[in-house]
């Protein structure tokens, strides 16, 4: 498994993730996608410049269909991701899809399954792996429920996966990775906590209610040999203490990482 973290693709970001020792990040582009290709070849440069891999390329919370079907401008922004994907040599990129309450559950699937369908034989044909991301962020492939579908309807796809979602879900994250795990194509490493029923903050991963050593042995059951991105979520955790945060992942981690000292 190769531990990275999230990270902007600027000069700035990419060097304070190697001031922590990390080889790899990942890149979320929700927003500004234009200001990301454009800067593409830059950032091929920083990365070599700075000996840093790219474990995925994600894009989170966009409409991929509307009342009438697929969002063609939208699939047409996802086909580009994916061609970021080739030039950064990132091995997946990271999708969902979003619900539109004027339709049907049916319709909202026969959407979906359009979308990820025609992104996958994109996805296909450039040599990348497809995965869905388990965060509810206008997005609803989410569960079981809905991963029974599009695992059997969209072959060849993935998932990305965050225990912090099914945690606040009230669901079994570790029944979700056992029984799923073989899916599993990008991990996250956020920290989740609830108290008394209650979403509190997300802590550093390490610092939270996660049972992570039974995560990672899931993961080892599994044979994942993909990425671990470090997420900083939390509104308390910033400035020093976030920092000290993410050193205090890091370290809590590594030991359980085959291959890292």
């Amino acid at each position: 498994m190769k531990l990275g973290m999230i990270s902007h693709y600027s000069n700035e970001a990419l060097s304070y993730v190697k001031s922590k020792g990390l080889s790899y990040v990942e890149f979320t582009i929700n927003h500004h996608e234009n200001e990301f290709f454009d800067a593409l070849s830059e950032t091929m440069k920083l990365l070599s410049q700075h000996k840093q891999h790219v474990l995925s390329v994600g894009r989170w919370g966009t409409d991929r269909i509307t009342k009438d079907g697929v969002n063609q401008d939208e699939l047409l922004v996802n086909k580009k991701m994916i061609d970021a994907c080739v030039s950064l040599n990132a091995p997946v990129f990271v999708t969902g899809v979003n619900y539109v309450s004027e339709l049907s559950e049916s319709q909202n699937m026969t959407y979906a399954l359009a979308y990820l369908n025609e992104l996958m034989t994109y996805a296909n044909d450039k040599k990348i792996k497809l995965a869905v991301y388990n965060c509810r962020w206008n997005n609803f492939i989410v569960g079981p429920d809905t991963w029974d579908i599009v695992l059997k309807e969209v072959p060849g796809i993935g998932i990305k996966y965050d225990p912090s979602h099914a945690i606040y879900d009230f669901k079994n994250y570790l029944k979700e990775i056992k029984d799923y795990g073989k899916y599993i194509y990008h991990f996250h490493l956020k920290g989740a906590l609830i108290v008394d029923n209650e979403r509190v903050d997300d802590p550093p991963a390490g610092l939270d209610m996660t049972n992570w050593k039974a995560v990672m042995g899931l993961l080892y059951f599994h044979g994942y040999q993909g990425g671990l991105s470090i997420e900083p979520h939390s509104h308390i955790w910033k400035h020093e203490l976030g920092d000290f945060g993410i050193d205090y992942t890091i370290d809590f981690f590594k030991p359980m990482i085959k291959g890292e000292k």
